[in-house]
């Protein structure tokens, strides 16, 4: 298997016509070839780079936290500008487009809606065809493969977490989630995909992750497959007051409170739809966070594991998971403040749960006293059946 990265390197027509234009890479510490060789390093020695962006969490991926901004920084060793497309701005401007003509993007994502590649790819997509400017994506995995799972993304709650109708769980490569940009949003923009060869998204055991390929963060707290897998249900604990065990070596691996009962919680769990429980292991756990949410207290909750043999992925739902979770959690303790209410990814005047899910269906479901399993399975499996239909379109590997 051969990642988009590794077929340009390895294609002297193409890197032959970059050298003779501007090139700029967007790129964090993921951007990496098989032998974890940087692509920013790989292509500045090849092509010669005129600048770089960073996304969220920076180009080093050290910003630990959601909502942490970078700055603009000059290279110490190339001497080339690298802007920060996490911190002033979201989008490119006048000036930053001026630094190049060709603008490879080279990120990692997780195949998630929310998590925020992928809207930076739509981002330049949009100021390099304002600008007749090309645009090259270097194709990467996705490690959940081709599952799809949750609800579409409503019109009028589009955001940096949101960009399009798509469900959480989108089952797309960063190469053909271009493809779907360019049609969707009517982009004339010269792209080219660079396709990687021999990715087989539906393959055993790696199930979307290519086995021979160590894990590197994408960002700081996406620190193990399994937590790629777990995240399109997690990410949703972001919005509520409990924890999604940040300030702890499994962030986005396991959820809790330190003030729930959590083995009531799986008990009510596996009595209302042990159906949504299936496909991995569900571990019984406590955890006690170093900082964020309910920080240095002893937390009770329960830890998702798809890194055993026992895992199958066309039975794990971890958006289902985590709604069946929090309507228990709501029977169980009908007053519990489980919503947080502030400005998520800068999102004024939504609540942060609304903008994490694409709507207020979701919420509203978990907090309708009289809401059942049936009708949040059948909506979810409209708006899943809707997308599986329109999205094989885009397929690059079938």
């Amino acid at each position: 298997m051969k990642l988009g990265l590794e077929v340009l390197l390895e294609n002297k027509k193409l890197i032959t016509e970059l050298k003779k234009q501007r090139v700029a890479l967007v790129c964090h510490p993921a951007s990496v070839d098989e032998n974890l060789n940087h692509s920013f390093d790989l292509l500045h020695k090849k092509i010669g780079l005129s600048a770089a962006f960073g996304p969220q969490h920076g180009v080093k991926g050290e910003k630990q936290d959601n909502m942490i901004e970078s700055d603009d920084i000059l290279h110490a060793e190339y001497k080339i500008p690298i802007f920060s497309l996490y911190g002033k701005v979201r989008r490119p401007t006048e000036e930053m487009m001026q630094s190049f003509d060709v603008l490879i993007f080279d990120l990692q994502d997780l195949g998630c809606r929310i998590y925020t590649f992928i809207t930076t790819l739509l981002y330049v997509m949009e100021e390099c065809a304002k600008r007749g400017k090309s645009v090259i994506v270097l194709d990467r995995p996705n490690p959940t493969g081709r599952e799809i799972e949750g609800h579409t993304l409503k019109n009028g709650f589009e955001s940096f977490v949101g960009a399009a109708p798509f469900p959480m769980r989108h089952g797309l490569t960063s190469g053909e989630m271009a493809v779907f940009y360019k049609e969707h949003f009517n982009l004339g923009l010269d792209l080219r995909v660079i396709k990687m060869k021999g990715y087989q998204p539906k393959k055993k055991h790696g199930f979307g992750w290519p086995e021979d390929r160590a894990w590197v963060n994408p960002s700081p707290n996406a620190q193990t497959l399994n937590m790629a897998r777990f995240y399109p249900g997690t990410v949703i604990i972001e919005g509520t007051t409990l924890s999604e065990g940040r300030g702890t070596t499994r962030a986005l691996e396991q959820v809790g409170a330190s003030d729930i009962d959590y083995a009531k919680v799986l008990k009510l769990m596996k009595q209302k739809a042990p159906q949504w429980m299936q496909g991995a292991l569900i571990r019984e756990c406590f955890f006690e966070p170093a900082f964020h949410k309910h920080e240095k207290k002893l937390c009770h909750g329960f830890q998702v594991h798809t890194d055993t043999p026992k895992y199958k992925p066309t039975l794990f739902k971890p958006y289902r998971l985590i709604a069946l979770m929090l309507k228990c959690i709501r029977e169980l303790y009908p007053q519990y403040p489980i919503w947080r209410d502030f400005a998520y990814e800068y999102t004024a005047g939504l609540l942060a749960v609304d903008v994490i899910t694409g709507g207020t269906h979701f919420r509203e479901w978990v907090d309708r006293a009289n809401s059942k399993i049936q009708e949040l399975e059948k909506i979810l499996k409209q708006d899943e059946s809707a997308w599986v239909k329109k999205s094989r379109k885009y397929w690059i590997y079938k």
